[in-house]
């Protein structure tokens, strides 16, 4: 029988801190410590909450958390085991802007024009984070050009009317929640409204719809800075934005229109993600900046931001969109898929530590490895 008890493995857990925020994980109430009976005698089973899917720092914690128990659980003959699960934390937002009290996080993905692949670089970053086990929905705030149901495939479920009458249940595609102006037209139909209706058709989007229970809500606003960037500042706490651009300096001149309206409205950026950063040719391997080069990271450096990924040229995402199977799902392999992976982890991650250090929500443990 082992001597190990659990005040000796508290005492050297407690030596422990979470790389990413600083503090220790006992006295943070993101671990777990127990001694295995019956078939798991023996064993000493450590459950560790992460803050972000994909988390980034994971080795480090791994190594610092087995570097203290493993001698103690050596010495004693006892089988150390570590379960990590997962739970996003969050903070309050201002009672004004808390309508969306089921959502802990919300990221926006936005870009200076039109035709850098935004929609793209959001549902791939949802599809991402749902794959990587965070609880994702999807607001589709361009209205004059909705395209994440198309990028998305075909629904398990449509968009309804709850039983109540009086609220709207969210389309579902690929286990994901989305709302879409989309659903509401007829295809091909102009959306031809001025500022005030699409303020209050946000605000409906916001407020009349079941999202569940989000770990992160992605927001894929419309190119530009116009009436819905505005009114969702003014309606919603946007958590962080994610900037896509291409890497030539005409696409730079519009982001940094952006990312100044962005500034004003007092929302952070998270980083920058350079699409169609280059072409790799399948045959011959031959290189090719097609729009330039570098200015994705040129943007970041000014802003003091990270970046989060260069995505290349490759058909399969073209083809992920039309199809209705985001990369990251289709071609999960392809270089492609990596970077986006990345991506989205990158931009959790920065979601996450921001919201670590505020009051957090109670949330029930989800294995995810």
């Amino acid at each position: 029988m082992s001597d190990l008890t659990l005040e000796q493995a508290k005492a050297a857990l407690a030596t422990v801190k979470d790389p990413a925020t600083g503090r220790e994980l006992l006295a943070d109430g993101r671990a777990e410590l127990s001694l295995g009976t019956g078939d798991h005698s023996g064993e000493l089973l450590l459950k560790v909450e992460l803050i972000s899917p994909g988390y980034p720092l994971r080795g480090e914690l791994d190594a610092a958390l087995r570097a203290a128990l493993e001698p103690l659980c050596g010495g004693a003959g006892v089988l150390l085991r570590i379960e990590y699960g997962l739970r996003v934390p969050s903070k309050p937002a201002r009672q004004d802007l808390n309508r969306l009290p089921t959502v802990k996080n919300i990221i926006a993905v936005a870009a200076g024009k039109g035709g850098v692949g935004k929609s793209t670089v959001s549902v791939n970053i949802a599809m991402a984070l749902k794959q990587m086990g965070a609880r994702v929905a999807v607001l589709d705030a361009d209205i004059y050009g909705p395209s994440v149901p198309k990028m998305l495939g075909t629904p398990s479920r449509e968009t309804s009317t709850t039983a109540e009458g009086d609220r709207i249940s969210p389309a579902i595609f690929r286990g994901i929640p989305v709302m879409s102006v989309a659903f509401f037209v007829e295809p091909g139909s102009a959306v031809i409204w001025r500022g005030p209706m699409i303020h209050k058709l946000l605000k409906q989007f916001l407020e009349d719809v079941v999202w569940g229970e989000i770990d992160y809500l992605i927001v894929d606003l419309p190119p530009g800075t116009g009436d819905a960037q505005l009114s969702l500042a003014q309606l919603i706490p946007i958590t962080g934005a994610v900037i896509v651009t291409t890497p030539q300096e005409v696409a730079l001149i519009d982001v940094r229109r952006a990312v100044n309206m962005f500034n004003k409205l007092e929302v952070p950026i998270l980083g920058v993600v350079e699409n169609m950063s280059h072409y790799t040719c399948p045959a011959c391997g031959h290189h090719d900046n097609i729009f330039a080069s570098g200015g994705g990271k040129t943007l970041a450096r000014e802003l003091g931001v990270e970046l989060l990924g260069q995505v290349p040229i490759d058909n399969r995402v073209s083809y992920g969109g039309e199809s209705g199977v985001p990369v990251v799902e289709g071609a999960p392999n392809s270089e492609q898929a990596r970077v986006l992976n990345e991506v989205a982890a990158r931009a959790a991650f920065a979601v996450s530590k921001a919201s670590a250090t505020g009051p957090k929500r109670s949330s029930l443990l989800r294995t995810v490895s």
